[in-house]
């Protein structure tokens, strides 16, 4: 459901249109973030109820058009724009120094889950997009990832949408989980870190799951989450190609593949991160805090600006099978990331 601007609404120059949508959608951001102060949203975090509320406006009030074009930049630029400043929170030394018996089950549970997910959504006959889009989500980092894909399979932005906001709500139902089935399952505090780690979906998740369990148990399960971070990038590079030879099998005329240079900047910063701050270059906790809440605030508006594109029957009859293939999957990862740990 397309909205057609009224013909009363004035056509505002360009840079306003800019300005406003940008503010627009830093607006909703903001009103995400008083939501999760109130008891009962804090678990679900900034980001799924940020694009809730995106979601409802385009439903009741329909899409600002008058302001589309700073809309779309949050939605394009600013998403780029923080999956690379995401970079800072991958610390390669530690990974590949630490986490390489990590690094190997991180791989089989990304293939794990991608496969089956995708296995699942044939089976189920779901919509194949949204589906692989929560594949990867599952696999590797949640919205991140998804973000990170999308613009390599072309994704249209309201299954982006759709898709971050389901491993959004999804992943938070999970963490919640965990926390409640610690103490009744036979784990030390650093086999569930582990456990966390490497089936959880967002970095967020796992912390949240992790962090009842004390201080080594967050630290181990953040250490596995990183590994499935560190291969996000190899990961787009096989979809890169993947979509290459699918485009080249096509009798119709090949579709160009956009390079993903934010990938770039995503590797740099983590070698920035890794190497730069915090030894050639001290920095304060501080800078780091603040640099993981502009990361925070500018994928939150980025969202906001795809929810604004969602159409709530698309959703109905779109995300609910792909849905299910998730949760399928999801639980799958579970038990099998219990096994191996």
């Amino acid at each position: 459901m397309e909205t057609v601007k009224p013909t009363n609404w004035p056509d505002l120059p360009f840079s306003f249109a800019w300005i406003g949508g940008i503010a627009f959608t830093f607006f909703i951001a903001l009103l995400g973030y008083l939501l999760v102060k109130i008891p009962g949203f804090d678990h679900i975090g900034q980001l799924a109820c940020a694009i809730l509320m995106a979601v409802v406006y385009r439903q009741f009030l329909g899409y600002p058009e008058i302001i589309r074009p700073g809309i779309t930049f949050s939605s394009k630029h600013l998403l780029r724009f923080a999956i690379i400043l995401y970079g800072l929170k991958l610390n390669i030394d530690t990974v590949l120094h630490d986490g390489i018996g990590l690094l190997i089950r991180d791989a089989g549970v990304i293939l794990f889950a991608i496969l089956l997910t995708i296995w699942l959504a044939k089976l189920l006959k779901a919509d194949q997009n949204i589906s692989l889009l929560l594949a990867v989500g599952t696999g590797i980092c949640g919205a991140a990832a998804i973000a990170a894909i999308a613009p390599i399979v072309k994704s249209k932005d309201e299954d982006t949408a759709i898709g971050v906001g389901i491993i959004a709500l999804v992943g938070t139902i999970f963490a919640i989980g965990y926390t409640l089935l610690r103490p009744i399952l036979p784990l030390t505090d650093v086999d569930y870190g582990i456990w966390a780690g490497i089936s959880l979906h967002e970095i967020a998740h796992v912390a949240l799951a992790a962090e009842p369990a004390g201080e080594d148990a967050l630290a181990i399960g953040l250490l596995a989450k990183l590994g499935r971070v560190f291969l996000l990038v190899p990961l787009c590079f096989i979809f890169m190609s993947w979509m290459k030879r699918k485009s080249h099998s096509n009798d119709t005329t090949e579709s160009k593949i956009e390079f993903p240079w934010f990938l770039i900047g995503f590797v740099l910063m983590s070698l920035i991160g890794s190497y730069v701050l915090g030894q050639s270059i001290p920095v304060s906790e501080e800078f780091l805090l603040g640099i993981s809440t502009i990361t925070t605030w500018c994928l939150t508006a980025a969202m906001v600006g795809l929810g604004l594109n969602v159409s709530l029957h698309d959703l109905r009859t779109k995300a609910l099978k792909p849905l299910v293939a998730m949760l399928i999957s999801s639980i799958c990862l579970s038990i099998l990331a219990y096994f191996i740990i």
